[in-house]
């Protein structure tokens, strides 16, 4: 398989465990990697001090996190892009799954039991809706 493999990553333990497998996904099938991170919010934040201004807004935080993360999971053979995307982050995979013509988005299967199960999950509303085959890492223990 060619093509791309899109993982969701917020900076948790459980995202990162979901990209190292959407990583050895990639490599093992030939894939690209397309880490997204996502945004919800227009929310901006102006700081100074002295003359000197800053601008921090959502998505230049949700870009900190995808970039982040994808420069840690580049390996020899293995293209890997990052994004920030806008949106709640099963919205955001799939716009972006869509946007990149992705083969295959990989989430993990955190908050997929008990409660979480009924209320829904990322994963869960990723693999009813993905334009692609999904895969369910599983994330919530350490291997």
């Amino acid at each position: 398989m060619t093509g791309i493999i899109v993982v969701g990553v917020d900076g948790s333990e459980t995202a990162l465990r979901a990209a190292h497998t959407a990583r050895d996904l990639a490599a093992s099938l030939g894939a690209a990697l397309h880490v997204v991170s996502a945004f919800d919010s227009d929310r901006t934040e102006v700081f100074s001090s002295g003359g000197d201004k800053w601008i921090v807004s959502d998505a230049d935080n949700a870009e900190k996190v995808a970039k982040s993360i994808a420069e840690g999971l580049r390996s020899a053979g293995t293209n890997v892009t990052y994004a920030a995307a806008r949106g709640k982050p099963a919205e955001a995979l799939i716009k972006e799954a869509e946007r990149t013509g992705a083969q295959m988005i990989v989430v993990g299967n955190r908050r997929m039991r008990g409660i979480g199960r009924v209320l829904g999950s990322v994963a869960n509303s990723v693999a009813h809706n993905a334009p692609c085959d999904v895969y369910i890492a599983k994330t919530d223990s350490a291997d």
